[in-house]
């Protein structure tokens, strides 16, 4: 019988073959139910980071599983030469979910900002009026939409975009939560503003009140497309279906992902208003496995679960609770605690070093999370997590904000 591998062999194993994008913690994961996830050696986690918000279902939800495994047994691609019936019902339901008129099923995340991108050009040539290959698009300093070409030549990050250029031209920076600061750049050849409601990545950074609104005004004044990037904060993660929703600033452009998929189906959507939903034309845009039917199934089925097990209500009063009690923690090490839902960041006082050290203490108590940059904590269980489960994760919250850093 062969030796069952190590935690230690394994991450040999992998960092001897595997091209290293990430700095994973040194934690092995094997097996996964509901929030809790288990170690190669059968340590018991709870999962604080639901694979960046993808997870909002929890591992193994029954319902998801049965869809998952019920479809791949029929049909699980055809590509998009073909129709096939879950594609179509996807599209349907999701669009009546969201209240828009049009969806573009794509794979991931930014695999969908781009197309969000593409929507927005041609929209600003072939409407607006701008002209040819002059379009702009202005985004905020502190952004993530993804980590393709494009999507770094706009990002503020410098480690995401030094050594990748020539990069893309045709976009704008201005700091975030500015109103002022949109009205100043948009010009006669800006076609889209493409914000994130909440900056995720960023460290849970919550725009003052009233910031999406005051944008989308400024939009339509100037006959701007108004671009939302809900990837990580949308599908009840932060209390709402949408994060937009606390202001009432609907978009031209919504896009989603992640938790889309109920954490198995990879798939992601731009949901367009009347103004751009006929924009693109056959020809123009195509992805092998957009729309599979597998991915249609499964993302269906997590509509369905995410509405009638009410995971949204659930994230806005637990989320609430969650924020409460660690505000109540009296630490020397924060220097701020913010968030929406179950979308929460504990911001480290640069005194201190960076996050690491304390998701580190935390996986030791078995807690996982994951720092963003560098100085937040980033909370985001499984949107499937009960009371008691907050409270085991906050006693030892708890012990790692107020012992003593060695």
């Amino acid at each position: 019988m062969k030796k069952k591998m190590t935690s230690a062999e394994i991450i040999e194993m992998t960092k001897k073959h595997i091209m290293e994008t990430y700095a994973p913690l040194p934690v092995v994961l094997t097996r996964g139910k509901g929030v809790w996830v288990w170690d190669i050696e059968g340590k018991k986690y709870l999962d604080m980071l639901s694979c960046y918000s993808a997870l909002s279902h929890g591992h193994c939800h029954p319902r998801i599983l049965k869809t998952l495994i019920a479809q791949a047994k029929t049909l699980s691609n055809v590509s998009r030469a073909f129709y096939n019936d879950q594609m179509g019902l996807f599209c349907k339901e999701l669009a009546e979910f969201c209240g828009f008129p049009r969806v573009l099923p794509m794979n991931t995340g930014a695999e969908a900002v781009e197309k969000a991108i593409k929507i927005a050009r041609k929209w600003g040539y072939v409407v607006k009026g701008v002209p040819k290959n002059q379009a702009e698009i202005i985004v905020c300093e502190n952004n993530f939409h993804g980590r393709t070409i494009t999507v770094i030549s706009f990002s503020s990050e410098s480690s995401y975009k030094e050594y990748f250029g020539p990069h893309t031209p045709g976009f704008h920076i201005i700091p975030y939560g500015d109103t002022q600061a949109l009205e100043k750049t948009i010009n006669q050849n800006t076609v889209g503003f493409l914000v994130e409601p909440i900056q995720g990545e960023g460290g849970v950074i919550i725009p003052p009140e009233g910031y999406l609104k005051g944008a989308k005004e400024i939009c339509e004044k100037h006959n701007v497309l108004f671009m939302l990037d809900e990837i990580q904060t949308g599908l009840g993660r932060c209390g709402k279906r949408f994060a937009y929703e606390y202001e009432d600033a609907k978009p031209d452009i919504l896009i989603l992902g992640k938790a889309l998929g109920a954490g198995v189906g990879i798939i992601s959507a731009v949901l367009c208003s009347e103004k751009v939903g006929d924009i693109l034309k056959p020809g123009e845009d195509g992805s092998t496995f957009s729309g599979s039917p597998l991915s249609c199934a499964v993302a269906r089925e997590g509509l369905r679960v995410l509405v009638e097990e009410k995971l949204t209500e659930k994230s806005y009063e637990l989320g609430n609770y969650f924020l409460a009690k660690l505000k109540e923690i009296k630490t020397p090490y924060a220097k701020e605690i913010r968030g929406r839902g179950l979308f929460i960041a504990t911001e480290i006082k640069p005194e201190y070093g960076d996050a690491r050290s304390f998701c580190e203490k935390l996986w030791h108590t078995g807690l996982l999370c994951k720092e963003t940059h560098f100085k937040n904590i980033r909370f985001a269980p499984p949107l499937i997590i009960k009371k008691k489960e907050i409270d085991w994760a906050l006693k030892r919250i708890e012990k790692v904000l107020t012992e003593p850093v060695k």
